[in-house]
């Protein structure tokens, strides 16, 4: 945890989502959970998405012109509105401050949990292009753009781009929220009918997307390290792409365009629980009309790229001083669950994941009991909105190993309204999982070898696009078959395709932090900390397949 005089929780979000992490590659604390610290004069504690640690500086100096220190827990802003909806926010933070509370507004008793809400900056969602693709794609500047014109060279296959997870993201929800308007030509609250029209524009728009992510910083890593005829766009908040124009190099700069038929937008309202004591009620003030001064708007907006909420006050160079209209949103949270059901279910391409489990002797017991409970609620278990269990179409293979590998062992989903449905083979999924039963040593690089040989076979008669990864979990050090060397060396050797499938490990228990690091840097993927609880890892990272 970062620790100055402004305290500033850095823990990873969970979500994310949105998770939105930014960074760390890390799994957080269960936002629900207790906070760092219990409620104290001249301390807010935040529940906040985590984008915001780029507003550190700007805290810190509002720490000393008010007195009150910002403490903040991470999550991602879909499941932040459900923590505050459930009651579970209730008593452990004084505010919310999430990209945009439109969804938490869908939900009665999530509007009644927040009594007051202050915007304090503006970013909307763009379409960030390779600079050097414009010409090509005769958009020209990028300042005539459409969403219908994004959409017709994503589904030409002229457009490969970027977008996170909409169940995880507010970036990725807000990009399917204007989509879906845009494609419906919807004049009023979002709905189902609406949903329906869009869905053949959706269908081809979503066979662009090259690359998902639970967080806009792992996406944006992976954009910097795929090659330039694999992904040319990304879909972000346009803060974020103009941000990430600051490192890229300039082949890989982007041009941020913003379509000209409407956008959906963020504007970080920081948000009043109910249920927060007078003593943070008086920081909530203080802190918010210190936000809102227009000096401090034009520091935030020169710091984060984000557009002032004051007007009057101009935005950071650079920042267009324009509005696009904003599209409509949901008019229920029915429609908006229907629309990431459809999403996850219909819409985006299928995935195809191989979970590489350790059923070591070290896991018998409670490990093994939790790897259970974590991966078996992927089976459709407390998944309130139906977009955290196995989708429709996606093929999954469950890997167990020790000092070699067990079984292997593939199921499809099959699609909601098919004959048998998705449950059928939901259960048969959970009945694998419920098997596991842990012996022997850790032969961890010798059955991460495996997977990419069952994923070569499986593509190979397949012949499909999926987005692919390997999910590796292991609470112990590799003592048994290959080498990191000889993985090393079988990595390199693999064809470019297959050489880009990222492996997203999870810690658990005394594995071994630095080869689990080596195997998510050697693949492109991300690290995840799973030693205080496995149950929402496994969720998390369903942001990213």
């Amino acid at each position: 945890m970062r620790r100055g005089r402004l305290v500033v929780a850095l823990t990873a979000a969970l979500a994310a989502v949105t998770a939105c992490t930014s960074g760390g590659g890390k799994a957080g604390p269960d936002p629900s959970g207790p906070p760092a610290e219990t409620a104290r004069a001249g301390v807010l504690r935040v529940l906040a998405g985590s984008e915001l640690q780029d507003l550190a500086p700007v805290l810190e100096e509002a720490r000393k012109a008010t007195g009150v220190t910002v403490q903040f827990s991470w999550t991602g802003s879909l499941d932040g509105a459900d923590t505050v909806s459930s009651g579970r926010a209730d008593g452990r933070y004084d505010a919310v401050w999430f990209p945009s509370n439109q969804y938490l507004r869908l939900d009665p008793a999530g509007r009644s949990k927040v009594v007051s809400e202050t915007p304090v900056m503006v970013s909307p969602v763009a379409v960030g292009v390779r600079s050097s693709s414009l010409g090509e794609l005769g958009w020209g500047d990028g300042s005539k753009v459409s969403w219908a014109q994004v959409g017709d060279a994503a589904a030409a296959g002229k457009l490969p781009y970027g977008m996170a997870d909409p169940s995880r993201s507010n970036s990725g929800f807000s990009t399917l929220v204007a989509v879906a308007s845009a494609f419906s030509g919807a004049g009023a609250a979002l709905t189902d009918a609406d949903v329906q029209k869009a869905s053949p524009q959706l269908k081809q728009f979503f066979k662009g997307q090259k690359l998902t992510s639970g967080s806009s910083g792992w996406l944006a890593q992976a954009y910097t390290r795929a090659e330039s005829g694999v992904v040319g766009a990304l879909v972000n908040y346009e803060s974020v792409l103009l941000s990430l124009n600051r490192t890229l190099p300039p082949q890989q700069q982007l041009t941020v365009v913003r379509p000209v038929d409407g956008v959906v937008s963020a504007d970080y309202p920081l948000s009043l629980m109910a249920s927060a004591a007078p003593d943070q009620r008086d920081a909530f003030q203080r802190l918010t009309s210190y936000l809102l001064k227009e000096d401090v708007q034009r520091r935030i907006s020169e710091t984060t790229l984000r557009r002032p909420a004051t007007a009057g006050v101009a935005p950071a160079a650079g920042l267009p001083t324009d509005r696009r209209r904003e599209l409509p949103f949901p008019g229920t949270r029915a429609v908006a669950d229907g629309l990431l059901g459809a999403y996850q279910n219909e819409l985006r391409r299928p995935s195809r994941t191989v979970y590489v489990l350790d059923t070591s002797g070290s896991m018998e017991g409670p490990r093994i009991s939790a790897l259970k409970r974590a991966l078996g609620r992927l089976t459709g278990a407390d998944d309130t909105r139906g977009v955290r269990r196995f989708r429709d179409r996606e093929e999954i293979t469950l890997l167990s190993f020790a000092s070699s590998v067990k079984w292997t062992r593939t199921h499809v989903v099959p699609a909601t309204g098919s004959q048998p449905g998705p449950q059928a083979e939901l259960a048969s999924i959970d009945a694998d999982v419920q098997s596991l039963a842990a012996s022997g040593g850790t032969a961890v690089y010798s059955s991460l070898e495996e997977a990419y040989r069952v994923i070569e076979r499986q593509q190979a008669a397949a012949g499909d696009d999926r987005f692919t990864s390997i999910v590796l979990m292991t609470d112990g050090e590799s003592n048994a078959g290959a080498s990191d060397g000889d993985f090393r060396r079988f990595h390199e050797a693999l064809p470019a395709g297959e050489k880009s499938i990222p492996v997203f490990p999870i810690k658990f228990g005394e594995a071994a932090v630095g080869q689990l690091q080596g195997i998510a840097d050697l693949s492109g993927g991300k690290l995840f900390d799973g030693t205080g609880s496995l149950d929402g890892v496994f969720e998390e990272i369903r942001g990213y397949q």
